[in-house]
């Protein structure tokens, strides 16, 4: 909105300042700082609101050290956060970039499925809040409009590296050696397609269309139907993850806040085609915007850990951690770097898969031996750190250091190949 009403002031009046709108930076630094000011302002108020109406936390007794301490926290806080990004949205943003309106449905749609499910645990009292086939089949459908958009849209392109006509000479060769490569630059006109960033190869790029390749000429075109569901796998498979590692104070928002960082620098070098041309990746028309989303996201993820930090004085609820996991996974598979995911969000794939191997254990021992035995004191994996002996806020800072290694990692995967 801001945006476009500067916009319309520099290009009618030109009035000074109003064209460091056009610079993704300053709008990114813009979001920043307005995101983090409503999170840290509007989070008190929040908080207070939610004391005062009884929005308080169900604690279920897991025999874990301080967590009795815990009951009456107010839950819910994930509003903070949703506020936090969408307003710097809507301010800075182009609201008619695919991208932008993409996240942004995402973002309220998976907020409104956890404000029901926190809704349904404090107002109604029952514990196991919404559905868990209820959260799956929002999580469906939120894929399927994901991956259909992606695919369908004209406005979802890439621009393909092609051999330039131009030849490079070097001033120390021979008149005899001018039949050199050429230049290998990005075409002008943007393409359709279904590629994706293969981390640590040379030649990084899968066509999803190639697991059609029996189909042959039709393979692009009926390549949605392996396409949508990869896409629906993904958004579950993180926003669950997600919404487990949301269970010590701090852990799940500060993690949030390093992936979203990365994905941040990811989006802002493949929508920039002078660095997308160094790093030698996929240049992908107006995803730069995106920067801007990412930025809000980072900076609401860091004002809202002044409340959440141990002993946190807010949850975040399921409001919170299913938006954080899908916006994640959603932006992940617009800049096309979904293929990172198990690195940039180890975090969250550890720790879904201690519930997976904790529950299947179980259940195969129990079938084979007649009683069921685990392989982790308590799933998932941070509740087993806390039972044996380590510190609330000792688990966090060292799953934060974890984090921040992979993020490093996913980020040199530009250039190790």
């Amino acid at each position: 909105m801001l945006y476009s009403l500067v916009s319309y002031l520099d290009k009618n009046f030109d009035l000074p300042g109003t064209g460091l709108f056009e610079y993704i930076s300053f709008r990114a630094g813009a979001a920043v700082i307005v995101s983090l000011t409503i999170s840290l302002f509007f989070g008190k108020s929040l908080i207070n609101y939610l004391k005062k109406k009884q929005v308080k936390e169900s604690i279920r007794d897991l025999g874990l050290e301080g967590q009795k301490a815990k009951e009456g926290t107010p839950t819910m806080g994930g509003l903070i956060i949703l506020a936090a990004i969408l307003i710097p949205v809507l301010l800075f943003a182009k609201l008619n970039n695919i991208y932008i309106l993409l996240i942004i449905f995402t973002t309220v749609w998976l907020g409104v499925i956890g404000f029901v499910d926190d809704y349904i645990k404090v107002f109604k009292h029952e514990k196991k809040g919404l559905a868990a086939r209820f959260k799956l089949i929002g999580q469906i459908v939120l894929g399927i409009v994901v991956g259909t958009t992606l695919f369908f849209s004209e406005s979802v392109v890439i621009r393909e590296k092609v051999p330039s006509k131009d030849i490079v000479v070097s001033e120390f060769q021979d008149s005899d050696e001018i039949e050199m490569a050429p230049i290998v630059r990005f075409a002008k006109q943007s393409v359709k397609s279904t590629k994706t960033t293969i981390p640590f190869f040379k030649n990084n790029e899968l066509d999803y269309a190639v697991l059609l390749k029996p189909l042959g000429k039709n393979a692009h075109k009926y390549a949605f139907l392996i396409y949508i569901p990869i896409v629906i796998l993904i958004i579950t498979a993180v926003s669950n993850g997600a919404n487990l590692t949301d269970g010590i104070d701090g852990l799940a928002t500060g993690t949030s806040a390093i992936i979203g960082a990365t994905l941040g620098v990811l989006a802002w070098v493949s929508g920039n085609i002078i660095f997308a041309d160094y790093l030698n990746i996929m240049y992908l028309p107006d995803t730069g915007e995106l920067t801007i989303y990412m930025s809000a996201f980072v900076g609401a993820c860091i004002g809202f850990l002044w409340y959440n930090t141990y002993p946190a004085q807010v949850f975040m609820g399921d409001t919170g951690s299913l938006a954080l996991g899908g916006v994640i996974a959603v932006f992940a598979i617009m800049i096309r770097k979904e293929l990172l995911i198990p690195i940039l969000c180890g975090i969250f794939l550890v720790e879904n898969l201690s519930v997976v191997m904790q529950v299947s254990w179980f259940k195969y021992t129990r079938k084979k031996y007649g009683e069921g035995r685990r392989i982790f004191k308590m799933s998932p994996l941070h509740h087993h750190y806390q039972l044996s002996g380590y510190a609330e806020p000792k688990i966090v800072q060292r799953f934060f250091i974890v984090g921040l290694m992979l993020a490093v990692l996913t980020i040199i995967t530009l250039k190790i190949r």
